[in-house]
């Protein structure tokens, strides 16, 4: 009779990620799915995840990760590749901007012996359960003793783990408390950074009725009442950062850069997603592989753009940074003209269409239809387009868009008629409308252009805060404001 030699048993594969719905890691040992619906084995929950996005299986000796032609494919090193082996271990993305999952090969259980060792013979003789088989009496005095060995064992190491269940209770009780005040904390923290920002919008829209208004005094005294209320929360919410370490020592000058701007533009320090510095660090490396930002900031300088531009951001109470959406629209060029669309020809240095131009009372030269500059139409006067800009600019940080300025720049790039149709389909207050929000429920929807000009505009925010940092040869545009 021949011995039938049996097939090799897969190793156990641990998986992790830096997504919250994989908390705990898991193991298996066949084939597996990974993707956003409830019904795979592995279920993570983003944007960027496919209802089902991959399939983890064990083929000719060794685990591979299939891309089940997923939305946004798997990446590695930056690479979109349709399947990878696994080896050792590998870490891929679901996603060019999606969440991190790790396979580790574990080692397989070692194959059962066909005999028992002399030890396990020992061990069954001496200690296992007695048979129906006779026993010498050498043999009856050895279970003797180790029946009662083990029973001393047994009451020693009952009272040690009675011990430790005790103080792991009471450690782990502490330490519940101690993340129910962090919590509680937190929350206080995003309540209160929320409501300064629904105090924004109220603010705003105070002022654009104060506007021409016979009431105007009166109305900016209640501005002023207000705008003092929003310095002393925002005190509060300082203290509360400061408390909660967010920015913590341990976090590099890049990533306090990032938070900042974050925070600049409207968005909640506590409340930003994990992996965001990563994106917009991947994009800072896209502006250090041109020159198109120093060229810009260079030409904005020596024209005199930056000062009037900034001031009449200031003037709006917008955050100066929207410099950096000139910049992303034309290279601070007042001669640009953009491709024909359905709604006309964008020119000049902010790429107004005719009907936004119109609306903000900027005239229309006879070259309208045509890629060319026109001295009679107002979008090619830099000055008369950046004033306009700047309402305009305010109008959207006043609407539905609630104050956030990534959805400011989403609606400027998209257009306000395709962005707040759908952030008016989410709950009524700053905390749920904001970008993130909007790529987690419509990510499909959004164009990779709009995605890709939000992060744009930020990524060079936060570089303009310290350029040399990260090797650009020119100082911040605006280290020259006064209210900085």
């Amino acid at each position: 009779m021949h011995n039938v030699e049996a097939a090799p048993r897969a190793p156990v594969l641990r998986v992790t990620s830096n997504n919250d719905s994989l908390a705990v890691p898991r193991e298996f040992s066949s084939s597996f799915r990974i993707g956003r619906g409830a019904d795979c084995d592995v279920c993570i929950k983003h944007a960027y995840v496919s209802r089902r996005h991959v399939d983890v299986v064990y083929k000719d000796g060794q685990w591979w990760v299939e891309d089940l032609q997923s939305s946004n494919g798997i990446f590695i090193d930056g690479r979109k590749v349709p399947r990878l082996p696994v080896g050792c271990g590998v870490t891929f993305q679901l996603g060019v901007a999606g969440p991190r999952v790790s396979l580790e090969s574990l080692k397989p259980p070692a194959p059962e012996e066909g005999d028992r060792t002399i030890v396990e013979r020992y061990v069954q003789r001496y200690f296992g359960k007695e048979s129906g088989e006779e026993a010498g009496e050498h043999t009856v005095f050895v279970r003797r003793a180790a029946a009662q060995v083990q029973a001393k064992q047994r009451r020693k190491y009952e009272w040690l783990i009675v011990g430790l269940a005790a103080v792991l209770l009471g450690a782990g009780g502490y330490a519940w408390h101690v993340r129910q005040q962090l919590q509680a904390r937190k929350s206080s923290a995003q309540e209160l950074f929320y409501t300064i920002k629904a105090l924004d919008l109220d603010i705003g829209n105070l002022q654009r009725v104060v506007q021409g208004s016979a009431y105007r005094g009166i109305g900016l005294n209640e501005i002023q009442k207000q705008q003092v209320r929003r310095r002393d929360l925002e005190k509060s919410y300082d203290r509360f950062l400061a408390t909660l370490k967010v920015y913590d020592p341990k976090l590099t000058p890049k990533q306090k850069l990032i938070l900042r701007v974050a925070r600049i533009f409207g968005e909640c320090e506590i409340d930003m997603p994990k992996d965001f510095d990563a994106e917009i660090d991947r994009y800072i490396r896209r502006w250090q592989s041109t020159d198109r930002l120093s060229t810009s900031i260079r030409k904005a300088r020596e024209n005199g753009y930056t000062k009037q531009i900034t001031g009449e951001l200031l003037a709006q109470g917008l955050p100066p940074q929207f410099l950096y959406l000139a910049l992303q629209e034309s290279g601070f060029d007042p001669y640009s003209s953009g491709p024909m669309t359905a709604k006309g020809i964008a020119k000049g240095m902010w790429q107004f269409i005719p009907e936004t131009a119109v609306k903000y009372g900027l005239h229309l030269g006879p070259l309208v239809d045509l890629r060319r500059p026109d001295p009679a139409d107002d979008r090619h006067h830099f000055d008369r387009e950046t004033k306009a800009a700047a309402r305009y600019l305010k109008d959207l940080y006043c609407t539905d868009a609630q104050a956030s300025g990534f959805l400011v720049m989403a609606c400027y790039n998209w257009g306000e008629g395709r962005v707040l149709p759908l952030v008016r389909e989410m709950p009524d207050n700053p905390r749920e409308r904001n970008f993130w929000r909007l790529l987690a429920k419509y990510r499909e929807r959004i164009p990779q252009e709009t995605y890709d000009y939000v992060f744009y505009i930020v990524s060079a925010a936060v570089i303009g805060e310290d350029p040399r940092r990260f090797g650009f040869d020119f100082d911040s545009p605006l280290a020259d404001l006064e209210t900085r």
